[in-house]
């Protein structure tokens, strides 16, 4: 059962971070009010990582930010050690 809670909270905080990082996108050639670097941290420290990972990619934002390139991959594998090491 704690499973299947922690996989739909990284889901939705996947769908979040997805979200967020694509409104920013948005915002950043709009030249409108941005998201904080550090809230797009933060969300991907919170569960995000994966959904920020991807909207990386599918937005071709932050992909020129070296902390975002080797910082966001680092959070997916702390996370996933951790997963793996509470559900053993």
């Amino acid at each position: 059962m704690a499973q299947k809670i922690l996989f739909g909270y990284i889901l939705v905080m996947s769908i979040v971070a997805f979200c967020v990082c694509g409104a920013d996108k948005f915002a950043a050639q709009r030249q409108k009010s941005r998201v904080p670097e550090k809230v797009l941290f933060l969300l991907s420290a919170l569960g995000g990582s994966v959904g920020m990972y991807l909207g990386m990619f599918t937005f071709r934002h932050k992909t020129k930010h070296w902390y975002f390139v080797v910082g966001i991959p680092a959070i997916i594998l702390v996370q996933a050690a951790l997963i793996l090491y509470f559900i053993r």
